[in-house]
Protein backbone atom coordinates (compact mmCIF):
# COMPACT_ATOMS: atom_id res chain seq x y z
CA UNK A 1 0.00 0.00 0.00
CA UNK A 2 1.53 2.99 -0.94
CA UNK A 3 2.03 6.00 2.27
CA UNK A 4 0.63 9.14 1.49
CA UNK A 5 2.45 12.08 2.08
CA UNK A 6 1.83 13.77 5.12
CA UNK A 7 4.89 16.02 6.25
CA UNK A 8 7.49 18.63 4.99
CA UNK A 9 10.36 20.28 5.73
CA UNK A 10 10.17 24.31 4.82
CA UNK A 11 14.21 25.75 4.34
CA UNK A 12 14.79 29.46 5.18
CA UNK A 13 15.23 30.31 1.27
CA UNK A 14 11.69 28.56 0.81
CA UNK A 15 12.80 25.05 -0.64
CA UNK A 16 10.40 22.45 0.65
CA UNK A 17 10.83 18.55 1.02
CA UNK A 18 8.09 16.38 1.57
CA UNK A 19 8.06 12.97 3.23
CA UNK A 20 6.02 10.58 5.33
CA UNK A 21 5.80 11.38 9.07
CA UNK A 22 6.95 9.19 11.94
CA UNK A 23 7.74 9.78 15.72
CA UNK A 24 5.94 12.89 17.34
CA UNK A 25 3.64 15.41 15.61
CA UNK A 26 3.31 18.63 15.25
CA UNK A 27 5.73 21.81 14.07
CA UNK A 28 8.65 22.04 14.94
CA UNK A 29 11.84 24.91 13.98
CA UNK A 30 15.32 23.45 14.50
CA UNK A 31 18.97 24.21 12.69
CA UNK A 32 19.15 21.38 10.16
CA UNK A 33 22.26 19.71 10.17
CA UNK A 34 23.57 16.44 8.66
CA UNK A 35 25.34 13.33 9.74
CA UNK A 36 27.70 10.68 7.65
CA UNK A 37 27.42 8.06 9.92
CA UNK A 38 26.36 4.57 8.23
CA UNK A 39 25.31 3.41 11.87
CA UNK A 40 24.59 4.87 15.10
CA UNK A 41 20.84 5.96 14.82
CA UNK A 42 20.22 5.31 18.45
CA UNK A 43 23.24 7.19 19.51
CA UNK A 44 22.85 9.98 17.41
CA UNK A 45 19.15 10.29 18.53
CA UNK A 46 20.24 10.32 22.22
CA UNK A 47 23.72 12.51 22.06
CA UNK A 48 22.62 15.36 23.91
CA UNK A 49 24.70 17.76 21.45
CA UNK A 50 22.19 17.63 18.93
CA UNK A 51 19.79 19.86 20.99
CA UNK A 52 17.40 21.09 19.22
CA UNK A 53 18.91 20.63 15.78
CA UNK A 54 17.34 18.15 12.93
CA UNK A 55 19.50 15.86 12.07
CA UNK A 56 19.20 14.74 8.38
CA UNK A 57 21.05 10.87 8.31
CA UNK A 58 22.90 10.56 4.71
CA UNK A 59 23.25 7.05 5.57
CA UNK A 60 19.26 6.04 3.57
CA UNK A 61 17.86 3.21 5.64
CA UNK A 62 17.09 4.06 9.64
CA UNK A 63 15.41 2.16 12.07
CA UNK A 64 15.94 -0.98 10.85
CA UNK A 65 17.64 -2.12 13.51
CA UNK A 66 15.57 -0.53 16.16
CA UNK A 67 16.21 0.83 20.13
CA UNK A 68 18.36 -1.44 22.26
CA UNK A 69 18.45 0.06 26.45
CA UNK A 70 22.14 -0.41 26.51
CA UNK A 71 22.57 1.78 23.68
CA UNK A 72 21.60 4.82 24.51
CA UNK A 73 23.83 8.12 25.38
CA UNK A 74 21.40 9.98 27.37
CA UNK A 75 18.59 9.17 29.28
CA UNK A 76 16.09 11.75 28.11
CA UNK A 77 16.85 12.81 24.20
CA UNK A 78 16.84 16.20 23.29
CA UNK A 79 17.33 16.23 19.53
CA UNK A 80 15.29 18.42 17.64
CA UNK A 81 13.77 16.26 15.00
CA UNK A 82 15.25 13.04 12.37
CA UNK A 83 15.34 13.32 8.69
CA UNK A 84 15.79 9.98 6.79
CA UNK A 85 15.15 8.68 3.48
CA UNK A 86 13.90 5.43 4.39
CA UNK A 87 12.63 4.62 7.66
CA UNK A 88 11.92 0.77 8.98
CA UNK A 89 9.38 0.18 11.11
CA UNK A 90 9.79 -3.19 11.77
CA UNK A 91 13.37 -3.76 13.37
CA UNK A 92 14.78 -7.15 12.89
CA UNK A 93 17.52 -7.22 16.03
CA UNK A 94 16.98 -9.36 19.59
CA UNK A 95 18.11 -6.63 21.73
CA UNK A 96 15.43 -4.19 20.24
CA UNK A 97 12.27 -3.36 22.75
CA UNK A 98 11.40 -0.32 20.92
CA UNK A 99 11.00 1.04 17.30
CA UNK A 100 12.50 4.44 16.28
CA UNK A 101 9.50 5.50 15.87
CA UNK A 102 8.14 4.66 19.29
CA UNK A 103 10.83 5.85 21.37
CA UNK A 104 10.57 9.18 19.29
CA UNK A 105 6.88 9.79 19.56
CA UNK A 106 7.47 9.21 23.85
CA UNK A 107 10.05 12.29 23.70
CA UNK A 108 8.00 14.60 21.54
CA UNK A 109 10.50 13.86 18.89
CA UNK A 110 9.44 14.77 15.01
CA UNK A 111 10.32 12.75 12.14
CA UNK A 112 9.91 12.54 8.43
CA UNK A 113 10.77 9.57 5.79
CA UNK A 114 10.80 9.63 2.27
CA UNK A 115 13.10 12.87 2.03
CA UNK A 116 15.87 12.95 -0.81
CA UNK A 117 18.39 13.49 1.86
CA UNK A 118 21.10 13.69 -0.72
CA UNK A 119 19.50 16.79 -2.04
CA UNK A 120 19.02 17.92 1.19
CA UNK A 121 22.38 17.39 2.17
CA UNK A 122 23.68 19.16 -1.08
CA UNK A 123 21.53 22.44 0.39
CA UNK A 124 23.46 21.79 3.44
CA UNK A 125 26.71 22.03 2.30
CA UNK A 126 25.49 24.89 -0.23
CA UNK A 127 24.16 27.20 2.11
CA UNK A 128 25.17 26.29 5.43
CA UNK A 129 23.10 25.20 8.32
CA UNK A 130 20.18 27.05 9.05
CA UNK A 131 16.84 27.16 10.01
CA UNK A 132 13.79 24.32 9.01
CA UNK A 133 10.44 24.06 9.91
CA UNK A 134 8.96 20.53 9.94
CA UNK A 135 5.24 20.49 9.36
CA UNK A 136 2.19 19.35 7.65
CA UNK A 137 2.48 18.94 4.24
CA UNK A 138 -0.87 20.97 3.73
CA UNK A 139 0.77 24.28 5.23
CA UNK A 140 0.99 26.53 2.57
CA UNK A 141 4.84 27.91 2.13
CA UNK A 142 4.02 31.67 3.19
CA UNK A 143 2.40 30.50 6.51
CA UNK A 144 5.93 28.69 7.24
CA UNK A 145 8.40 31.33 6.42
CA UNK A 146 6.27 33.64 8.38
CA UNK A 147 6.97 30.90 11.18
CA UNK A 148 10.70 30.70 10.21
CA UNK A 149 11.29 34.45 10.21
CA UNK A 150 9.53 34.91 13.83
CA UNK A 151 11.05 32.22 15.33
CA UNK A 152 14.49 32.48 17.38
CA UNK A 153 16.68 29.20 17.84
CA UNK A 154 16.59 28.57 22.07
CA UNK A 155 20.52 29.57 23.14
CA UNK A 156 22.15 28.27 26.45
CA UNK A 157 21.50 24.30 25.61
CA UNK A 158 24.05 23.24 27.88
CA UNK A 159 22.05 24.66 31.01
CA UNK A 160 18.93 22.76 29.81
CA UNK A 161 20.77 19.59 29.04
CA UNK A 162 23.40 19.16 32.05
CA UNK A 163 22.53 16.78 35.22
CA UNK A 164 21.20 19.24 38.60
CA UNK A 165 22.77 16.98 41.10
CA UNK A 166 26.25 15.46 41.21
CA UNK A 167 26.03 11.38 40.51
CA UNK A 168 29.13 8.71 40.70
CA UNK A 169 29.94 5.63 38.99
CA UNK A 170 32.34 3.27 39.76
CA UNK A 171 34.11 0.30 37.92
CA UNK A 172 33.76 -3.19 38.61
CA UNK A 173 37.51 -3.14 38.21
CA UNK A 174 37.75 -0.52 41.05
CA UNK A 175 36.27 -3.42 43.20
CA UNK A 176 40.01 -5.23 42.77
CA UNK A 177 42.81 -2.25 42.90
CA UNK A 178 44.90 -5.39 41.37
CA UNK A 179 42.95 -4.80 37.86
CA UNK A 180 42.31 -1.50 38.07
CA UNK A 181 44.70 1.64 37.16
CA UNK A 182 45.32 2.91 40.72
CA UNK A 183 46.99 6.04 41.37
CA UNK A 184 49.85 6.61 44.06
CA UNK A 185 47.60 6.20 46.80
CA UNK A 186 46.64 3.06 46.19
CA UNK A 187 43.06 3.19 45.32
CA UNK A 188 41.20 3.86 41.67
CA UNK A 189 41.76 7.09 39.90
CA UNK A 190 39.33 9.46 40.47
CA UNK A 191 37.37 11.79 37.81
CA UNK A 192 35.53 15.19 38.37
CA UNK A 193 33.91 14.99 35.11
CA UNK A 194 31.86 18.46 33.63
CA UNK A 195 28.52 17.23 32.71
CA UNK A 196 27.73 19.75 29.62
CA UNK A 197 25.36 17.02 27.95
CA UNK A 198 28.13 14.68 28.22
CA UNK A 199 27.72 11.07 26.51
CA UNK A 200 27.39 8.32 28.77
CA UNK A 201 29.81 6.45 26.79
CA UNK A 202 32.44 8.40 28.01
CA UNK A 203 31.93 7.35 31.56
CA UNK A 204 32.05 3.50 30.22
CA UNK A 205 34.94 4.17 28.66
CA UNK A 206 37.09 5.98 31.86
CA UNK A 207 35.27 2.82 34.14
CA UNK A 208 36.75 0.50 31.72
CA UNK A 209 39.84 1.25 32.95
CA UNK A 210 39.52 1.05 36.30
CA UNK A 211 38.48 4.90 37.07
CA UNK A 212 35.65 6.03 39.18
CA UNK A 213 33.59 8.77 37.59
CA UNK A 214 31.98 11.95 39.43
CA UNK A 215 29.78 13.71 37.50
CA UNK A 216 29.00 17.19 38.14
CA UNK A 217 26.37 20.21 36.70
CA UNK A 218 27.99 22.49 34.07
CA UNK A 219 27.63 25.10 36.52
CA UNK A 220 30.02 23.78 39.35
CA UNK A 221 31.77 26.16 40.90
CA UNK A 222 35.96 25.43 40.88
CA UNK A 223 36.17 25.00 44.79
CA UNK A 224 33.63 22.29 45.14
CA UNK A 225 35.78 20.71 42.16
CA UNK A 226 38.92 20.96 44.64
CA UNK A 227 37.28 19.77 47.54
CA UNK A 228 36.24 16.41 45.35
CA UNK A 229 40.12 16.18 45.36
CA UNK A 230 40.44 14.53 41.75
CA UNK A 231 42.88 13.31 40.17
CA UNK A 232 41.99 14.95 37.10
CA UNK A 233 39.04 16.53 35.74
CA UNK A 234 37.42 15.67 32.42
CA UNK A 235 35.33 18.39 30.31
CA UNK A 236 32.14 16.96 28.37
CA UNK A 237 31.12 17.23 24.99
CA UNK A 238 27.50 19.13 24.46
CA UNK A 239 25.50 21.22 22.46
CA UNK A 240 25.72 24.87 21.22
CA UNK A 241 28.24 27.88 21.58
CA UNK A 242 30.80 27.15 23.74
CA UNK A 243 30.71 31.02 24.58
CA UNK A 244 27.30 30.27 25.93
CA UNK A 245 29.13 28.54 29.03
CA UNK A 246 31.13 31.73 30.46
CA UNK A 247 30.55 30.52 33.79
CA UNK A 248 32.00 26.95 33.17
CA UNK A 249 35.02 28.63 31.30
CA UNK A 250 35.56 30.83 34.09
CA UNK A 251 36.03 27.64 36.61
CA UNK A 252 37.99 25.91 34.05
CA UNK A 253 40.88 29.04 34.07
CA UNK A 254 41.06 28.64 37.68
CA UNK A 255 41.43 25.13 37.73
CA UNK A 256 44.01 25.01 34.61
CA UNK A 257 47.89 23.67 36.56
CA UNK A 258 45.96 22.38 39.51
CA UNK A 259 44.49 19.40 38.02
CA UNK A 260 45.36 17.27 34.96
CA UNK A 261 42.76 18.18 32.14
CA UNK A 262 41.13 16.43 29.56
CA UNK A 263 38.49 18.42 27.34
CA UNK A 264 35.84 16.28 24.43
CA UNK A 265 34.23 18.19 21.22
CA UNK A 266 32.61 21.47 23.45
CA UNK A 267 34.91 20.40 26.24
CA UNK A 268 37.99 21.20 24.22
CA UNK A 269 36.62 24.22 22.85
CA UNK A 270 35.88 25.24 26.24
CA UNK A 271 39.38 24.19 27.39
CA UNK A 272 40.85 26.90 24.77
CA UNK A 273 38.70 29.69 25.78
CA UNK A 274 39.95 29.23 28.84
CA UNK A 275 43.21 30.05 27.98
CA UNK A 276 42.38 32.75 26.27
CA UNK A 277 41.70 31.21 22.71
CA UNK A 278 38.55 32.38 20.42
CA UNK A 279 36.01 30.06 18.34
CA UNK A 280 33.60 30.60 14.89
CA UNK A 281 30.87 28.98 13.67
CA UNK A 282 31.31 26.15 10.97
CA UNK A 283 29.52 26.39 7.57
CA UNK A 284 27.45 23.29 8.46
CA UNK A 285 30.08 21.76 11.02
CA UNK A 286 31.59 18.57 11.42
CA UNK A 287 28.98 15.29 12.24
CA UNK A 288 29.71 11.76 10.79
CA UNK A 289 32.51 8.82 11.80
CA UNK A 290 34.31 8.94 8.98
CA UNK A 291 36.40 12.66 9.51
CA UNK A 292 40.33 11.66 8.70
CA UNK A 293 42.38 13.41 11.51
CA UNK A 294 45.90 14.08 11.35
CA UNK A 295 48.33 13.56 15.01
CA UNK A 296 51.33 16.06 15.04
CA UNK A 297 52.73 14.28 18.02
CA UNK A 298 52.90 10.41 15.77
CA UNK A 299 52.05 11.44 12.43
CA UNK A 300 49.71 9.29 12.07
CA UNK A 301 45.81 9.53 10.97
CA UNK A 302 42.90 8.73 12.39
CA UNK A 303 39.54 8.47 11.63
CA UNK A 304 37.12 9.77 13.92
CA UNK A 305 33.68 10.56 14.84
CA UNK A 306 33.07 14.10 15.18
CA UNK A 307 29.61 16.01 16.10
CA UNK A 308 29.86 19.91 15.98
CA UNK A 309 29.31 23.10 14.83
CA UNK A 310 31.99 25.24 16.49
CA UNK A 311 35.62 25.35 15.69
CA UNK A 312 39.16 26.88 17.43
CA UNK A 313 40.44 29.86 15.85
CA UNK A 314 44.16 29.27 14.75
CA UNK A 315 45.09 32.47 15.09
CA UNK A 316 44.09 32.96 18.60
CA UNK A 317 45.97 30.68 19.56
CA UNK A 318 49.26 32.72 19.30
CA UNK A 319 49.14 34.53 22.54
CA UNK A 320 48.31 31.39 24.55
CA UNK A 321 50.62 28.47 25.78
CA UNK A 322 48.75 25.80 23.72
CA UNK A 323 50.43 23.83 20.73
CA UNK A 324 48.36 22.39 17.70
CA UNK A 325 48.53 18.49 18.28
CA UNK A 326 45.71 17.54 15.47
CA UNK A 327 44.56 18.88 12.28
CA UNK A 328 41.42 17.82 10.46
CA UNK A 329 42.07 16.32 6.81
CA UNK A 330 38.98 17.74 4.90
CA UNK A 331 39.30 21.32 5.70
CA UNK A 332 42.57 22.21 7.84
CA UNK A 333 40.66 22.94 11.07
CA UNK A 334 41.92 22.81 14.53
CA UNK A 335 41.05 19.03 16.14
CA UNK A 336 43.73 19.03 19.24
CA UNK A 337 45.71 21.31 20.86
CA UNK A 338 47.80 20.73 24.76
CA UNK A 339 49.68 22.45 27.32
CA UNK A 340 52.38 20.24 28.48
CA UNK A 341 53.30 22.27 31.02
CA UNK A 342 49.60 22.53 32.74
CA UNK A 343 48.88 18.89 31.82
CA UNK A 344 46.19 20.24 29.93
CA UNK A 345 44.82 19.17 25.77
CA UNK A 346 41.72 18.77 24.38
CA UNK A 347 39.99 17.27 20.80
CA UNK A 348 37.62 18.26 19.01
CA UNK A 349 36.38 14.65 18.06
CA UNK A 350 34.95 11.83 20.21
CA UNK A 351 37.59 9.02 21.26
CA UNK A 352 34.34 7.62 23.11
CA UNK A 353 33.10 6.81 19.51
CA UNK A 354 29.35 5.55 20.05
CA UNK A 355 29.12 5.65 17.23
CA UNK A 356 31.76 5.40 15.27
CA UNK A 357 35.78 4.14 14.43
CA UNK A 358 37.66 3.24 17.62
CA UNK A 359 40.86 4.86 16.22
CA UNK A 360 40.90 8.02 19.58
CA UNK A 361 40.20 5.52 22.18
CA UNK A 362 43.97 5.47 23.15
CA UNK A 363 43.50 9.40 24.44
CA UNK A 364 42.19 8.06 27.23
CA UNK A 365 45.12 6.11 28.21
CA UNK A 366 47.17 8.98 27.34
CA UNK A 367 44.70 10.81 29.94
CA UNK A 368 45.31 8.97 33.10
CA UNK A 369 49.04 8.13 32.06
CA UNK A 370 49.60 12.12 32.52
CA UNK A 371 47.60 11.53 35.94
CA UNK A 372 49.63 8.60 36.61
Amino acid sequence: MNKTIDRKIILEDGREFFGYAFGASGNRVCEIVFNTSMAGYQEILSDLSYTDQAVVMTYPLIGNYGMAVEDYESITPSIGALIVREYNDEPSNFRSLKTLGEVMESNGIPGIGGVDTRALTRSIRDYGTRKALITDADMPQAEGLDILRSTILPTNAVSRVSCRDPWTSESPLALNPLDSISSAAGRPLRIAAVDCGMKRNIVRSLNRRGCTVTVLPWNTPADKIRALQPDGILLSNGPGDPTDVPETIATVRSLIGSFPIFGICLGHQILSLAYGARTYKLKFGHRGGNHPVKNFLTGKIEITSQNHSYAIEEESLANTPLSITHVNLLDGTIEGVECVRDRAFGVQYHPESAPGPQDSAYLFDKFLQIIR
